[in-house]
């Protein structure tokens, strides 16, 4: 009689078992993909922006009257088999500490996934951005600068 009650209990538990071990593994991986993704993803936006602020800042100087020059963006072609794009956005912001000023606000979106980061960047008020879009699987990406002789920059993502 005893056997046939531990038969009872111990069968349900080790179906339950069979069935809720595997689904427990799969979202755990599936969180942890998820998040590897992301971080991967907002490294990417932070070098992206760094890259974007150094030029501006590089261009600014007043030791340079007038330029054009194109900088490689060597980044990986995808996360994880995903490509990925990115997009900026050019605003002006004024504030009573700082003054006036404009802030570019760079989207990353994993292509095929709903992920997406937004980093943003700092410029002065002659910064400029041109409507771009970065993709990922070309094999040559550049950040198009340009300073013109009224000291406006001009940045653009390029192919």
């Amino acid at each position: 009689m005893h056997v046939t009650i531990e038969y009872m209990i111990l069968i349900p538990a080790l179906i339950l078992q069979i069935f809720l071990l595997p689904m427990l593994v799969g979202v755990a991986m599936g969180q942890w993909t998820t998040d590897r993704q992301t971080l991967e993803l907002q490294q990417t936006a932070s070098s992206l922006s760094s890259i974007v602020e150094q030029t501006y800042l590089s261009l600014n100087h007043t030791s340079i009257l007038s330029c054009k020059f194109n900088s490689a963006l060597n980044f990986q072609a995808t996360v994880e088999g995903y490509n990925y794009t990115a997009k900026a956005t050019l605003q002006a912001v004024s504030s009573a500490d700082y003054g006036a000023s404009k802030v570019l606000s760079i989207t990353l979106s994993l292509s095929g996934k709903s992920l997406t980061t937004t980093t943003d960047v700092t410029l002065g008020q002659n910064a400029k951005w041109l409507n771009s879009e970065f993709v990922s699987n070309p094999p040559t990406n550049y950040l198009i600068a340009q300073k013109f002789p009224d000291q406006t920059i001009q940045l653009s993502f390029g192919s």
